[in-house]
């Protein structure tokens, strides 16, 4: 039975992690034979099921010496020469980049502000293997090929079953995530970190490219930072009140005096519908808009009514609502 000489492994795609010698069954070897293993590669030599020895990078000649086992596995009747069956794992031990994970399904998140949120998140991450005898021995198996695909597939359960705790340990509400992210991003290191190492894996880098929350979300995350800028809430809404309640006489269909009087009524309410509406996306109980200080209906009403009759210009009726609308 005729042993092979060299026992050596090119990774040309890039992507392989551990790659199997021979791909099927155990491979017939004979004591003498050259192992070549390269820059950034361990080799594990295993016989019925059991692992016999971890060479690093070098031409290794095989023996009895630098395989201890053997000695006792197999009969060495010629010479030393004798075949024995054994199969070769060659496990890469470059790091591997730019490793996506993300949620294929949103994860409910429990805000403190906005209650249930299902949130999407995805991002990339840097590993290598650390304890090649430990990965293979847990997780690659009689499979003759892993590559970043399979690993990627497995470990991005890992990932999204911790993203979750972790957010609910950094954060209360999805409205402070933006300041949050590198944070976030190094609790999910460390205890997805830990993930890692059981199985031999190493995990070097952990980024968090987004973590979004559906639109309707997004755009209440807007409102409220519009709403932030205005400042004094009550003094804005009182002059968007008076402005309405001035625009009227010149509106489509004002209707004169009588029109006025009908648009100081929906001017006031309009006022009040939208001040309730921030305050309660604010968060705030309701409350009624104030009304525009005492006067300044009646006198805008006096300035249209002139207006009407063409006592006074289009330019004095402007310039004299603005004088108006200062008091406010």
């Amino acid at each position: 039975m005729a042993g092979i000489d060299v026992i050596e492994w090119r990774d040309v795609t890039g992507n392989e992690i551990v790659h199997r010698w021979p791909e099927v069954g155990p491979g017939t070897i004979k004591l003498g034979a050259q192992l070549t293993v390269r820059e950034s590669q361990d080799a594990i030599f295993y016989r019925d099921g059991k692992a016999l020895d971890v060479f690093g990078v070098g031409r290794h000649t095989l023996t009895t010496a630098n395989i201890p086992l053997l000695q006792g596995l197999i009969n060495i009747p010629f010479g030393g020469e004798t075949p024995f069956q054994a199969e070769v794992y060659f496990v890469n031990l470059r790091t591997f980049t730019q490793m996506k994970w993300g949620t294929a399904s949103p994860v409910i998140f429990r805000d403190a502000e906005l209650e249930m949120v299902r949130l999407r998140a995805f991002g990339a991450y840097t590993m290598r293997v650390g304890d090649s005898q430990l990965f293979v021995n847990e997780v690659v198996g009689t499979q003759h090929m892993y590559d970043t695909d399979l690993v990627a597939s497995w470990l991005r359960d890992f990932i999204v079953a911790r993203f979750n705790d972790v957010l609910g340990e950094v954060i209360d509400t999805v409205l402070d995530l933006p300041k949050y992210y590198d944070q976030i991003a190094a609790a999910m290191r460390a205890r997805v970190g830990q993930d890692f190492e059981n199985y031999g894996l190493e995990l070097i880098d952990f980024l968090i490219e987004a973590i979004t929350p559906p639109e309707a979300v997004i755009e209440m995350i807007d409102k409220r930072s519009g709403m932030a800028a205005v400042g004094d809430m009550d003094r804005f809404m009182r002059y968007q009140t008076a402005q309405a309640i001035g625009d009227m006489p010149n509106a489509e269909g004002g209707g004169g005096a009588a029109g006025l009087g009908m648009g100081l009524g929906a001017g006031a309410g309009m006022g009040a519908a939208m001040m309730g509406a921030m305050q309660q996306q604010m968060g705030q109980p309701g409350q009624p808009a104030a009304a525009p200080p005492a006067g300044i209906e009646e006198r805008l009403e006096k300035l249209a009514n002139l207006q009407e009759k063409g006592l006074i210009t289009d330019e004095e009726f402007a310039a004299r609502k603005a004088e108006i609308l200062k008091e406010l």
